[in-house]
């Protein structure tokens, strides 16, 4: 927020209170009928954009150009493309804005040129060495500046091309036609200089300056947001308030808050900078219901001077940048809203703002509320005033410049030329179709968005608070509700947001106002008096509310207690009234087994899509394929693998009340039941035909296929199995060889478990996997694709490592409790934490905390472990596979994750504190009172280099999926973490996440013994606490040494020792913070054990919760 320091007149902040209008002059308004837009185009239109009540036109780039990156490549910064004017032109359009009290802001481009510019051609030309051949960046060849990203990947394959003429590489950080100008030469500045001069004195309000982060090179950066730039900008200020009068400059740096707020300098450098970060918050907060991503970023953005204003936007001319969200977010806004892959470009996704929500009226008047009411000056992009739909199958971002849709005559009434002239076509989709979607019909309809954003803008206008005020932010305990203060001087705004598509209630604390009248800024509605602190607000769906604070001076989800019983004289799961009978019952059932894997919602109803029959008649079983619906989610797919017992079986089954007992069968006289799961003992044929045939089996809506890996086509024959449930999964073990393998939820695209599996055991020939034989895809009718489960190998296991490391944890604590003086001698603080033992100080590894059978174990664990990252890292890896470097953006990535998960968390602990168990309070507390110095510690992440690849990773290695075959371990289960998406899942990570896992579970696993253990006195649980932490960080040394041994050499971890800690560090943090999350639907013990673990990991001094201050 700005810091308090003197602002200036009014006039000279104007841009502060500013409304912006974009627009491109070519899409505008053609004057002249070439089929083109041009500036008396524009003119022409100025009193429609004075009646909007818009205050400023910022008009896209208009100088001549080759137009091979639509204006962007320019190769005259001081005339116009003829198609749009002349310069006589540009004067008259600015001296009749300004009559209507519009500023004009134009747009150029310093970062490089069109490869037609004058500039480039001399310097084509010019000895190597000279001034006119440095006025771009050339060198022999193209390994320099290595570090800096390349930004158009989908176009470009590196930041350097060859020019034949100069005999030298050329540097480019766009495309290879727009070389970049060397800020390093005086005489650019002094060539710069005069083209601001030039427009300046033709009357120009503002200068956006493109791409300004990357004026200047240096190595061993990824050359941007460099000191040099900073310098250069703050001399062209200083030059600036000289010679021009309010007058404004406008950063155009995509970067995260921290990094676009330097551009501001200290109030001498730019004037504006857009606030990129916060835009597709806006729309991840509004699709996920959920206000963090929106008060996140805004509580990451640093104070700002006085003078200074941020630039809001929610679309433009270019894609919806994802360039400054994690890989995580970007996963999810793609999946969101661009779930075709046509509407991807870049790093973003080119739709325009009404297509992006769905045409919803109610949505895109939120996200304009969002807009006028946060901190920064809005731009408002031409079109969306009037919900004007786009055309992504246009080339590049075309599809968001289409001509502007005037009304429903001939091309929108955008031109009179021959419509196969236009230099775009006009949008005839049927739902944005001009004919029904431009300004003429919204003028003349009082109920359309224009007329509601006309209204929005006057009173936006009215108050100062909203353009110059600061904000404060309230927390209510619905996170689907946003609400914040935006205050100045006198004037006190209230906003009140429901992100949710559905109606929701909120308790906002307005402690300071009570005694209030709210007004509602839009209809002058008083609302009852703030009376007491707390002041209760309902809001519909997608609903807002604006008020000025005027002070007058005067869950529930049935469950089912009782066994349903369904009518039926067979089980027909393609008989309507039997799938209806068994749809009513499905809900409880599923509440009750604890089936559904999205948490915090209310389930609303289940239907079956697919049965697939396996089994003979006497022996039915079926695979079923259903529909989950959810009241604020949106739906899902899940398996339930159910069959049908009858006789005795079913009468133990009724008597004893068994969990897998879905109903009971009324067939008659005889007892039947329907419950989840195989019956042991039962054939096994059918799975294996299922294999074996290779063959397509269609559903009702859908198909099922199963694939082979014909290249180790085992023989099975027929036997008997049983079944096998897991939290996420299940499986049916048929004989000794087969394992079929059921995901519990489905989800579109490749599953990482079926996809691991395979290139480890097949493409690779890793020993320690499960050898993988083939996988069933249920494909729907709208073509979705989804993996249904895999046949593997089954795995003779003595057990998992889990059970190994509680027999050993256990006869730990049993030895120590044998040793009269060993609880006395418990250490008071702990010497060495599991890096230090691991590297530093080996000898801390005591030989009476580790048996040598733990160490050898520990031992083989860390190289198996490493062996299968080695394999991953294969260099001749498929694109999945292929290992990737860590880069500087992503370490920034990374670090937003964890801020985010530690600060969320921490915030819900907050807010739910008195609703916890008595016993958990003061380790909450103590959590709370560290949750800067947390921070601190996180941030600590970015002052590194990771000289490290990113691989695909198992994803969620936890000790459960470790089974010991008595002789070696084999990995298993590679579905990753539930709650990612499948495309999250399979994005690449340090190797160190894996390792990390295995440390948590070793931890979690000795705090878990200690506190279910009988033979343990209460008494002695705190001492025993202390010596259960060391022999953790003793195990944990001994597997992360020979984890570093095996992959040395490989870049797999940091070569420097202090990046190494510093990542293992926080990746540690960030885990037990994601396992945190769930809190509320944790017991007080469990939730006591993950307390505990945190404080531990955090203060690595003491085996208990410490005061590190």
């Amino acid at each position: 927020m700005p810091k308090k320091t003197d602002s200036g007149s009014d006039t000279a902040t104007w841009y502060k209170d500013a409304i912006i209008y974009e627009l491109h002059i070519k899409s505008f308004y053609d004057s002249t009928g070439s089929g083109k837009g041009d500036i008396l185009g524009v003119i022409e239109k100025l009193d429609y954009l004075q009646d909007l009540g818009v205050t400023a036109v910022w008009l896209l780039p208009f100088f001549p150009s080759p137009l091979r990156d639509d204006g962007y490549d320019i190769q005259d910064y001081m005339n116009v493309n003829p198609d749009y004017g002349t310069i006589q032109d540009v004067k008259k359009l600015i001296r009749e804005a300004h009559k209507r009290g519009l500023r004009i802001i134009i747009e150029l481009v310093l970062n490089h040129t069109s490869d037609q510019h004058e500039w480039f051609k001399r310097a084509r030309l010019a000895p190597a060495g000279s001034s006119h051949r440095d006025f771009y960046v050339w060198n022999e060849s193209p390994e320099k500046y290595e570090d800096a990203r390349i930004i158009f990947k989908d176009f470009e394959p590196s930041n350097w091309s060859w020019d034949p003429l100069a005999n030298a590489y050329y540097w480019h950080r766009f495309y290879h036609h727009q070389p970049d100008l060397n800020y390093e030469n005086p005489q650019v500045h002094k060539a710069v200089f005069k083209v601001f001069d030039f427009w300046f004195k033709l009357g120009v309000d503002g200068v956006r300056l493109d791409a300004v982060p990357y004026l200047y090179e240096e190595e061993g950066t990824n050359c941007e947001n460099l000191p040099k730039t900073f310098t250069f900008l703050k001399k062209l200020r200083a030059r600036l308030e000289v010679r021009y009068k309010d007058r404004m400059l406008l950063a155009e740096a995509n970067q995260w808050p921290e990094d676009a707020a330097e551009y501001f300098g200290d109030g001498d450098a730019c004037h504006m900078s857009f606030h990129f970060p916060l835009m597709p918050r806006m729309f991840m907060a509004l699709e996920m219901e959920d206000r963090y991503p929106i008060i996140d970023i805004l509580e990451q953005t640093p104070e700002i001077p006085e003078n200074a204003q941020w630039a809001i936007f929610l679309r433009n001319h270019d894609e919806l940048t994802l360039e400054m969200v994690t890989d995580e977010e970007r996963d999810y806004m793609y999946r969101m809203y661009a779930r075709d892959p046509k509407s991807r470009i870049n790093l973003g996704i080119r739709r325009r703002l009404a297509p992006l929500l769905g045409n919803d009226r109610r949505k895109i008047e939120l996200m304009n509320v969002l807009l006028f009411s946060m901190p920064g000056t809005p731009v408002l992009y031409y079109g969306d005033e009037i919900s004007m739909g786009d055309n992504y199958y246009l080339g590049d971002r075309d599809g968001v410049r289409t001509p502007m849709q005037w009304s429903a005559d001939r091309n929108a009434g955008f031109s009179r030329s021959n419509p196969q002239s236009l230099f775009l076509p006009v949008i005839i989709d049927p739902e944005y179709h001009y004919e029904a979607v431009n300004v003429e019909t919204a003028q003349g309809n009082k109920s359309s968005l224009f007329w509601w954003l006309k209204g929005m803008i006057a009173m936006r206008k009215k108050y100062s608070a909203f353009a110059r005020g600061d904000v404060s932010f309230l927390m209510p305990d619905n996170h689907r509700v946003l609400a914040f203060i935006r205050t100045y001087g006198e004037e006190n705004i209230l906003i009140v947001c429901n992100l949710s598509r559905f109606p929701q209630a909120a308790s906002l604390d307005l402690v300071g106002y009570e005694g209030c009248e709210p007004i509602e800024l839009m209809s002058h509605t008083k609302f009852p008096m703030v009376r007491t602190a707390m002041y209760d607000l309902t809001l519909n769906p997608h609903g807002y509310f604006m008020f000025t604070l005027h002070r007058n001076v005067a869950e529930e989800v049935a469950r089912s207690e009782v066994v349903p019983d369904i009518t039926a004289s067979t089980v027909n799961m393609f008989d309507k009234e039997f799938r209806s009978g068994l749809e009513s019952v499905l809900p409880a059932y599923f509440i009750r087994r604890n089936k559904l894997l999205t948490t915090n919602t209310i389930l609303r109803d289940i239907s079956i899509r697919e049965a697939m029959p396996f089994g003979k008649e006497t022996q039915q079983s079926w695979l079923l394929v259903v529909s989950v619906q959810f009241m604020q989610q949106p739906s899902e797919l899940y398996t339930l693998f159910v069959s049908r017992v009858e006789g005795v079986t079913a009468t133990d089954i009724i008597t004893a009340r068994t969990p897998e007992l879905i109903c009971t069968l009324n067939e008659g006289a005889d007892s039947a039941a329907l419950v989840e799961g195989f019956i042991e003992g039962r054939s096994c044929e059918s799975f294996i035909n299922l294999y074996k045939q290779l063959k397509t089996i269609s559903g009702r809506n859908g198909v099922f296929s199963v694939i082979q890996d014909r290249r180790r086509l085992p023989v099975f024959r027929d036997c008997f199995g049983w079944w096998k449930d897991y939290p996420e999964s299940s499986a049916v073990v048929c004989g000794d060889d087969l394992f079929f393998r059921m995901y519990r939820r489905l989800s579109d695209g490749i599953n990482p478990d079926a996809e691991m599996l395979e290139y480890l055991s097949v493409t690779c020939g890793f020993p320690n996997v499960p050898r993988y034989f083939g996988a069933v895809k249920y494909v729907c009718e709208r073509g979705d694709e989804h993996y249904v489960g895999v046949y593997s190998q089954y795995t003779h296991s003595e057990s998992d490592l889990r059970q190994m490391v509680v027999d050993s944890i256990t006869r730990f604590y049993e030895g120590r409790l044998a040793i009269d003086s060993a609880i006395e001698k418990a250490p008071e603080e702990l010497d060495g934490d599991v890096f230090e033992i691991a590297f530093e100080r080996p000898e801390l590894n005591s030989a009476e905390v580790l048996t040598e059978a733990d160490v050898t174990v520990f031992t083989l664990l860390g190289k198996r472990l490493g062996e299968m990252h080695l394999t991953l890292c294969r260099r001749e890896a498929n694109k999945d596979f292929a290992p990737e470097a860590y880069s500087k953006l992503y370490t920034r990535s990374v670090y937003q994750s964890v801020q985010s998960v530690l600060k969320r968390t921490m915030e819900k602990l907050k807010r739910k504190r008195g609703k916890l168990d008595s016993s958990v309070i003061p380790h909450v507390d103590m959590l709370l009172e560290r949750k800067k110095m947390m921070l601190e510690d996180a941030k600590q992440f970015l002052e590194y280099s990771y000289d490290c690849h990113k691989i695909r990773l198992h994803g969620n290695l936890y000790l459960r999926r470790v089974f010991y075959t008595g002789k070696d371990f084999l990995f298993v289960n590679f579905e990753g973490q539930k709650h990612r998406s499948f495309t999250a899942r399979r994005l690449k990570d340090s190797s160190l996440r894996d390792v990390v896992d295995v440390l948590d579970s070793l931890q979690y696993t000795a705090l878990t013994v200690l506190y279910n253990a009988s033979f343990i006195r209460s008494e002695d649980k705190d001492k025993l606490e202390i010596w259960g932490e060391v022999w953790r960080r003793n195990a944990g040394g001994v597997l992360l040494r020979s984890y570093a041994e095996t992959v040395e050499g490989s870049g797999l971890l940091p070569s420097d020792p202090l990046a190494l800690r510093c990542m293992l560090d926080v990746f540690c943090l960030q885990r037990k913070f994601m396992d945190l999350r769930q809190f509320e639907s944790m017991d007080p013990v469990d939730l006591e054990i993950v307390l505990k673990s945190v404080l531990n990991i955090h203060c690595p001094q003491s085996g208990r919760a410490c005061d590190r201050k």
